[in-house]
């Protein structure tokens, strides 16, 4: 009791210095600001900014940073305040610019605070910190002001910022962090020569040479050796930096492989799903994973004389990518492939025939992934490993009870059950054939025709990327 006692008066005391000071230019900015935070606007405004960002680590620092507020802030007003009921400051001995109108709610703790805090530690779990700091910074404005337009006391906001941190952290438990959710594992390695910073000894490899990604290299690698895409294979030095999609990846690693070199991942395409599960999401990540020397030894699969780092696909897959790039110079890329979804919708497309690891099956689509994929379906998302030395098959069989649209349904979403029509195992290897003799064959979006028999096989951590 007498320890309450003691706080409580320092909490007074603080209370009154602040209420004392006289800070140039303060009125003008903290009130407002204090008002604009009501409700938590102002972090869902700054929430709703980072998700038209385009940039995922953006978007999952607003997601993040919203479900904290909405754990912090009943924790605050519905279970805080109603047990501990404090009556609010006396504001008397402070200016009128500085006043707000007194909340009814009880003093301790402030929900202000809580939401700030909160917010702020979700951010600077997920964004970088160029982003991080000054959401921080703008979140301890909004606490002080609380205590400077003397709606609380010190105590009041210290402890809504402890629970807001609490709950910033908590949603770690509740939803995992990108490193976890979106990374991959890998196995760690180490370089075998010295880094330069600026790229001296580093072979860059563009695939749209006035794409943000490629003025991004260049400033930060003035040294590094630009190479044509078409020249890749000639491409000499170090380490070989590779900024495309998936497919121009692909290419990279097989250059890296034949090479001995190691291989920068630079995100630059529709789709980059390799450089996702590094953890890279945009060039300047890619430049801060290559000046910190990071390694990781990852799998390749092999099949035709080629590799693929995510995976590879036999059936209506390729033919979907076939019809897709026959227009995506003239419409897009995205408006292309839902012209070339619809078509495969089509009464055009078939099932075919082919012989797996000596099974013979009419099928739609054979899926075989570089390592195991997390989820059930014809065509899954995500791995939790980039080293695990198995390729993960999926075949998806034709039958008369199978719907057609059902069918290509799954291929899309990826997530529909398909009972006794889907298969799906694991295998360092397995034989394809086809009656025909062909086989149209897509390696990480990029098709090509081969001939039968296809053999898949692993390549254990034979792959060395930055990350």
């Amino acid at each position: 009791m007498r320890l309450r006692s003691r706080l409580n008066r320092l909490d007074k005391h603080l209370y009154a210095s602040v209420a004392q000071a006289r800070l140039p230019g303060f009125e003008r900015v903290l009130p407002p600001l204090s008002r604009a935070a009501d409700n938590a606007l102002l972090w869902a405004g700054i929430a709703g900014g980072f998700a038209l960002s385009g940039r995922r680590r953006l978007r999952r620092a607003a997601t993040r940073g919203l479900l904290a507020v909405s754990l912090a802030s009943p924790l605050v007003n519905l279970a805080g305040k109603q047990a501990f009921a404090r009556k609010r400051p006396v504001a008397d001995s402070l200016p009128m610019t500085r006043l707000l109108r007194m909340p009814l709610s009880a003093s301790f703790p402030s929900g202000h605070s809580a939401s700030a805090a909160a917010f702020a530690t979700a951010v600077a779990l997920e964004a970088p910190a160029v982003v991080a700091a000054p959401v921080a910074l703008l979140a301890g404005a909004v606490c002080f002001s609380r205590v400077y337009t003397g709606v609380h006391y010190p105590g009041d906001v210290l402890a809504g910022v402890a629970i807001g941190v609490a709950t910033g952290l908590l949603t770690r438990r509740i939803w995992p962090e990108a490193g976890e959710a979106g990374r991959a594992r890998a196995s760690a390695t180490a370089p075998s020569f010295d880094l330069d910073p600026l790229g001296d000894g580093l072979a860059v490899v563009v695939s749209q040479e006035e794409s943000e990604a490629a003025r991004t290299l260049r400033e930060a690698f003035p040294r590094a050796q630009f190479v044509p895409l078409e020249s890749m294979d000639k491409a000499e030095g170090k380490a070989l930096a590779v900024a495309g999609g998936d497919g121009t990846v692909n290419s990279g690693a097989l250059a890296a492989l034949e090479h001995g070199r190691p291989l920068l991942v630079v995100p630059a395409g529709t789709l980059n799903h390799f450089a996702t599960e590094l953890g890279i999401e945009d060039a300047d990540e890619a430049v801060a994973a290559y000046r910190g020397g990071d390694l990781v030894a990852v799998d390749v699969g092999e099949v035709a004389g080629g590799v693929f780092v995510n995976n590879a696909s036999v059936g209506i897959y390729p033919e979907l990518v076939d019809r897709r790039e026959a227009r995506q110079k003239r419409i897009g890329k995205w408006p292309a492939l839902l012209w070339a979804l619809a078509e495969v919708l089509g009464r055009d497309a078939a099932p075919f025939d082919v012989v797996v690891d000596g099974v013979p099956y009419r099928a739609w689509l054979l899926f075989v992934g570089n390592c195991r994929y997390g989820s059930r379906g014809a065509a899954p998302g995500r791995r939790v490993r980039l080293e695990d030395g198995v390729l993960d098959i999926r075949l998806m069989t034709a039958a008369r009870t199978l719907p057609r649209v059902r069918a290509f349904g799954s291929v899309v979403a990826g997530r529909l059950a398909l009972s006794r029509h889907y298969r799906q195992w694991q295998a360092d290897t397995v034989r394809v054939e086809t009656p025909s003799g062909e086989i149209r064959l897509a390696r990480d979006g990029e098709t090509l025709t081969a001939h039968s028999p296809l053999v898949f096989t692993k390549r254990p951590r034979s792959l060395h990327v930055f990350r």
